[in-house]
This record gives structure tokens, C-alpha cells and sequence, in this order.
């Protein structure tokens, strides 16, 4: 009998990577995949021909579904991937002037606490040492 050796393991470079990713990440199709895909479904007559090809491709049903969808809404874009998630508040151009503003009426209230502050020692003051202030003027004839 002669010895046959048998190759169970292929190389290196043609093996598939095995390492797992720490973090699961959602597959993502381009548009264009999309696209080519339900092509070729849309040929498939055989029965079974669209079958083979999910399991060739790596797909589910629903993927056909939903791209068909898409592209039945006549869309451009409708094909291409779409972000998950809850989508940012649109930024408001005033937003940053109203911070500015803010900024500004806090320190105008603080100088015009000191100010008074200053008012009421001074009264103090001309009481203490028995100094008539002037009556306030405010512009109005008595």
C-alpha cells in the first residue's frame, strides 16, 4: 500500500481569520451591493436559485424585503446605509450670543450689587457722622 498524505488544513494565508472581535459590529451594505444583489435575484427563475444565493451571500430574507422596499420608494439615497441611533438636535446660531449675554447680565448684576453695597456704607457713614446727603434728583419738578 502506498501512503497517501492527505492535506486536512489549507495554508495559512487562504484560512479564514478565527479571531473573534471583542466588540459584535452591525454589517453594513453599500448601496451598490444592494443594488447587484437584488439583480440578481430579480433573474433567479429556478426554484431554490434564490435561496442558494442568501446562503451563498450570507443574507436573510428580510434583507430582500426591506432593500425591495427601499427601492420601490424611489428614493436616491433610499439604498444607502442609514446611521442608528437618535439623531442630533439641529445647532442654534443664536446660541452661542445668548451664552455671551448671559455672561454679560451676571457680571452687570454682581457690579451693581457692589454699587449698592457702596450706597448703603455711605449713608451709614453720613448718618454716623450727621451729614445731610443731597436729595436724590430724579428729573421730576415737585
Amino acid at each position: 500500500m502506498k501512503n497517501k498524505t492527505v492535506q486536512l488544513v489549507t495554508p495559512a494565508e487562504e484560512r479564514p481569520d478565527s479571531e473573534v472581535p471583542a466588540k459584535a459590529r452591525r454589517r453594513t451594505f453599500s448601496a451598490t451591493y444592494k443594488r447587484r444583489i437584488l439583480d440578481k435575484v430579480d433573474q433567479c427563475e429556478e426554484p431554490g436559485e434564490i435561496g442558494s444565493l442568501l446562503r451563498r451571500e450570507g443574507l436573510f430574507s428580510s434583507h430582500l424585503t426591506k432593500w425591495r422596499k427601499q427601492r420601490d420608494e424611489g428614493l436616491l439615497t433610499a439604498l444607502a446605509p442609514r446611521k442608528r441611533g437618535p439623531k442630533k438636535a439641529p445647532v442654534n446660531p443664536l446660541k452661542a450670543r445668548v451664552a455671551e449675554l448671559e455672561r454679560e447680565n451676571a457680571r452687570m448684576r454682581k457690579k451693581l450689587e457692589k454699587a449698592e453695597v457702596i450706597i448703603d456704607f455711605q449713608k451709614k457713614a453720613s448718618e454716623l457722622l450727621g451729614i445731610a446727603l443731597e436729595p436724590e434728583k430724579t428729573g421730576r419738578k415737585p
